[in-house]
């Protein structure tokens, strides 16, 4: 159990001991600080301690935000100041500093500075230390001065209504216009309703889960009703998708595990569903597999665009541009906000459009308009950050280079080939030469009959511009471009393979393959996203690489008939899909797996 201890003389008639416990502390009183340091080193060690202001006046959910957030390690509101197990030690090096007190205010919240929390925090701020400061909006958090702030401050906690707050705050702040006008309003009573029943946002994600799953089995029927009820599901499933995130955020039920969950999820509960649709048309004689596995790469590298384009900029220095610029201008005029986030087909957007387009037309239009809709807002979004990224002057670091290298998943002939190109090439040469030989692999797939060699020679020709693309650190104003490149070259080079193959069962195998692929990508970013590194290189070896796995993928497109090209690619993906599951099921359930903060996808 949480510690709390209160310092200070008790205040007659205050509610915080009580308000204190009802968040599931045990509270403790400290007269003064050396009282409050010896409860500090009594309390468990690795167990989170608060040092809260007795004078302390405002909302129990501001405390609950100040106090109990699981992935800050040090935060505080006014008047109180946490610290997790990992932060102990910089809390008692602040407390053992602390000496004579003096009274100030900050902005138009009231911090006493002979309030020992708040000495604490003025400590730690000036030795460096973050310590979170939650966004409070009208909540009140103070430690009053005199009997006449502190009757204001109480007059100010009951103007407000707390659980509105509450309720309002455990929708996302950015988020799409289906989502924030046709779901927010009434799943955030749903998520209250789950929470104060004990339902934890990881047991909702799975019943999303789940509900598409069965959304995806409906599909699969191939019936009219079966794909009515499949719309109807997707959509009760994109609820509880919104749910979930909500209870967490009204109950502060943080972890790493869900953040990894919710993530990873909604990935396996789209490109299931395609693969329902796809089953679904096939039972009526119509063979779309060539589309559902085209919406998978198309959306999957809208991604990749999005996570490299982050990571190469997130943290570059003089990171400004006249495109920039103008972007946040539009921003704040009320209607292109809402015009703006539904033209990049959010997922709110994009999974209403295809459950309406299940129920009533056919999987066929259903994976055309997915897939020019797609198209049209990959178009829009990567238009605008290519000219954000020419007319901006950023520096980029050496971290935003080493993210952008494991986003590319080069594997052991890069890597040797690395070596021999080692001064690389220059400038906006690196996404061109990547693009080039991409484009040269797939082409040469997609152009020629199954069985002959020329695809093998473009693969030849790719491992050679890859291992180039990446020989020398990645950046350069365009080189995020690097990583989405790759993932269409491997991902089309699949497709156009097995859609040349024409014998069945060879694209459901490759939609396959690219499922289990496109995970290890995933994982890959929320791993960078947690600061955590990419997979391990052993890992990276094992499944061969970006380039590697073109390379043998076409290689025995060559070597073998369209039935054993079929078997092969199906023991590819079940060997990837092993290797990659279990490696990564190890590290989230893990102590060091990071806090991902994931507030849903970008596009």
């Amino acid at each position: 159990m949480p510690t709390a201890i209160v310092t200070g003389q008790p205040v007659p008639g205050s509610s915080l001991e009580g308000d204190l416990r009802s968040l599931g502390f045990d509270v403790r009183m400290a007269a003064d600080t050396a009282e409050a340091r010896n409860l500090i080193a009594a309390a468990p060690e690795d167990g989170r301690v608060a040092l809260v202001d007795a004078r302390f006046v405002g909302h129990p959910h501001a405390l609950r935000l100040g106090l109990t957030d699981p992935r800050f390690p040090l935060a505080a509101v006014p008047g109180a100041v946490t610290a997790q197990g990992s932060a102990r030690q910089t809390l008692d090096r602040a407390l053992d500093g602390q000496g004579e007190t003096q009274n100030e205010t900050s902005g138009g919240t009231a911090v006493a500075l002979d309030s020992l929390p708040d000495r604490l925090v003025t400590a730690l701020d000036a030795d460096g230390t973050p310590v979170h400061r939650p966004e409070l909006g009208s909540l009140v958090a103070a430690v009053p001065a005199d009997p006449q702030a502190r009757n204001e401050a109480r007059q100010a906690v009951l103007a407000v209504d707390e659980e509105d707050v509450r309720l309002k705050s455990a929708v996302k702040s950015r988020d799409g216009f289906f989502t924030t006008f046709c779901i927010s309003p009434y799943s955030r009573y749903l998520a209250r309703w789950c929470a104060r029943r004990g339902f934890t946002p990881n047991q909702i994600t799975t019943a999303s889960l789940l509900t598409a799953l069965i959304a995806a089995a409906c599909a699969a029927t191939g019936t009219r009703p079966g794909f009515i009820a499949a719309g109807l599901l997707l959509i009760a499933s994109f609820v509880l998708d919104c749910t979930d995130g909500q209870v967490a955020r009204y109950s502060l039920q943080y972890s790493t595990l869900g953040a990894w969950l919710d993530a990873t999820f909604d990935r396996a509960k789209e490109y299931a569903y395609y693969a329902g649709l796809a089953l679904g048309a096939a039972r009526g004689g119509d063979d779309v597999w060539a589309l559902a596995l085209g919406a998978m790469i198309l959306q999957t590298c809208r991604h990749v665009v999005d996570f490299s384009f982050n990571e190469a900029n997130h943290d570059a220095t003089a990171n400004t541009s006249p495109t920039a610029a103008l972007s946040d201008k539009l921003d704040s005029v009320g209607w292109t906000v809402w015009v703006r986030r539904m033209i990049v087909l959010p997922i709110g957007e994009r999974w209403a459009m295809i459950a309406v387009l299940t129920a009533v037309t056919t999987p066929r239009i259903t994976f055309y308009v997915l897939l020019v809709g797609c198209a049209l807002a990959a178009t829009y979004t990567t238009a605008g950050r290519v000219l954000r990224s020419l007319t901006r002057k950023a520096r980029r670091t050496d971290r935003a280079a080493r993210a952008l290298a494991d986003l590319a998943d080069s594997g052991p002939l890069a890597g040797v080939l690395g070596r021999v190109f080692k001064r690389g090439l220059p400038g906006l040469a690196v996404p061109a030469v990547a693009l080039l030989g991409g484009a040269a692999v797939v082409a040469c797939s997609a152009l020629t009959g199954f069985g002959g060699w020329l695809p093998v020679v473009g693969a030849v020709v790719y491992v050679l511009t890859s291992a180039l693309a990446v020989a020398r650190p990645l950046k350069g104003s365009l080189d995020w471009l690097v990583p989405p490149f790759f993932r269409a070259a491997e991902y089309g080079t699949v497709l156009a393979l097995a859609a040349r193959a024409d014998v069945q069962g060879a694209l459901p195998a490759a939609f396959g393959l690219v499922a289990a692929v496109a995970y290890h990508h995933y994982d890959t970013v929320y791993r960078i996203r947690g600061d955590a590194g990419a997979p391990p290189a052993w890992l990276v070896r094992a499944i061969g690489g970006q380039e590697g796995r073109t390379l043998l993928v076409t290689v025995l497109a060559a070597l073998l008939n369209p039935s054993q090209f079929t078997v092969a690619l199906t023991v590819i993906a079940v060997c990837v899909a092993l290797l990659v599951l279990v490696e990564s099921i190890r590290f989230w359930v893990s102590a060091g797996a990071p806090a991902v903060h994931d507030e849903g996808e970008t596009a």
